[in-house]
């Protein structure tokens, strides 16, 4: 029996310190950063071209490498895609397939199927933090892989799938961005439809169009400590479950009708969200009891430009007092922007809450048909083309 080591040109660690970093450069991969088959960007740590050549000594990452986290996530391995320079961070692993015994995408999902994950897990059982040793996964045990040419079409149905969840992503991103410029070109910077023909007036708060007015925060909305729910007590259900960092789970009832509003109350802050369903906002949140200034979305954003992670009073834990943002000067503009304003970015919203309930809906999909295609339960030829499959 082979070993994956046998498979590949090599399999090498990374370095074990921090790398510098820098305010641009490449990429550096930490094991945030390895997600299930692609890589997560999203904020990640850039550094030097000098941090880089020194963090490639052992060998340069190249396109169709496969980055393997050896520990939160344990397990999680990456395909580096074309066009893409990285540097290796700490607690990963680089893997380089032979191509001309193995199709990279498809080791890539092979070693995130049950088989692998399996053999990993087992292998971190013991340790205080779960890790993978390099002696393990150089040494994993591969059973008889089928013909490169059925590796390649497995490989080719599930990357259809993660295609079109990171185009999705793209998307999405572009939706957040351009709601959240509009309401800073309206509600800051005041362009909105029609600023030419309106007056700029003397305010509290500086120059603003004729027609708004300077108030607080609570005449615009109201915030309301969430609720308990110890774990316990959470039964599994259709409503979300909303801490102070998101969603953490569902329970079968909720407390707070939805399309609503949540921030952090204690123990992380700044992280507003917009929950479209009814939910249950755990005591660690402060909710929108009552939106007496425009939509929840409105709220939203009005709360998002608000630096609420500024406003912790607490000592050792982070703690943000509802009476202290209560107090916060803002605007009130007039009814007709505020509509105008939910026509356009609600719309965008909406759009971009449909992309991510397909993205939960492919992930649910290449999640089932992952196991079955590696292990052979499921034939490749069984299945229709990746495109038709998808758009079924």
């Amino acid at each position: 029996m082979k070993t994956l080591l046998d498979l590949c040109e090599l399999i090498v660690d990374c370095e074990h310190k921090t790398a510098p970093l820098a305010d641009s450069g490449y990429p550096s991969i930490r094991t945030p950063n390895v997600g299930r088959g692609r890589l997560i960007l999203n904020g990640v740590n850039r550094v030097s071209e000098e941090t880089y050549l020194a963090w490639s000594r052992r060998a340069t990452p190249q396109a169709d490498d496969l980055i393997i986290a050896r520990e939160a996530p344990l397990g999680n391995v990456a395909i580096i895609p074309r066009g893409l320079k990285v540097c290796l961070g700490q607690r990963t692993v680089l893997v380089r397939p032979d191509k001309q015994k193995v199709d990279p995408s498809y080791l890539c999902y092979f070693l995130l199927g049950d088989y692998a994950q399996g053999r990993f897990r087992g292998a971190s059982i013991g340790a205080t933090v779960p890790h993978l040793n390099m002696k393990d996964i150089r040494g994993l045990l591969m059973p008889k892989l089928p013909s490169l040419e059925e590796q390649r079409r497995i490989a080719s149905i599930l990357s259809a799938y993660d295609d079109l969840i990171e185009n999705n992503t793209r998307r999405i991103a572009i939706l957040e961005e351009m709601a959240r410029g509009i309401f800073e070109e309206w509600f800051v910077r005041f362009r909105f439809p029609g600023h030419e023909q309106v007056k700029m007036v003397e305010s509290e708060l500086g120059l603003i169009p004729e027609g708004w007015t300077t108030c607080r925060l609570d005449d615009v909305l109201v915030l309301q400590r969430g609720f308990d729910l110890p774990r316990q007590a959470r039964t599994e259900g259709s409503f979300p479950i909303i801490s102070a960092t998101g969603e953490s789970g569902t329970h079968n009832e909720f407390r707070v009708r939805g399309p609503g509003v949540v921030t952090g109350r204690s123990g992380s802050l700044g992280t507003v969200m917009y929950v479209e369903s009814d939910f249950w906002p755990l005591n660690t949140t402060l909710w929108v009891k009552e939106f007496k200034v425009g939509s929840p979305l409105y709220a939203f954003y009005v709360l998002q430009s608000i630096d609420l992670a500024g406003y912790n009073s607490g000592a050792a834990v982070p703690t943000l007092n509802r009476n202290d943002v209560h107090r916060f000067p803002v605007l009130k503009s007039t009814p007709n922007v505020l509509l105008h304003f939910d026509a356009i970015a609600g719309p965008m919203l909406k759009l971009k809450r449909r992309l991510e309930q397909k993205n939960a809906n492919l992930r649910a999909t290449r999640d089932l048909l992952l196991p079955k295609l590696i292990s052979g339960e499921l034939y490749v030829s069984t299945l229709p083309e990746p495109e038709e499959g998808i758009a079924a």
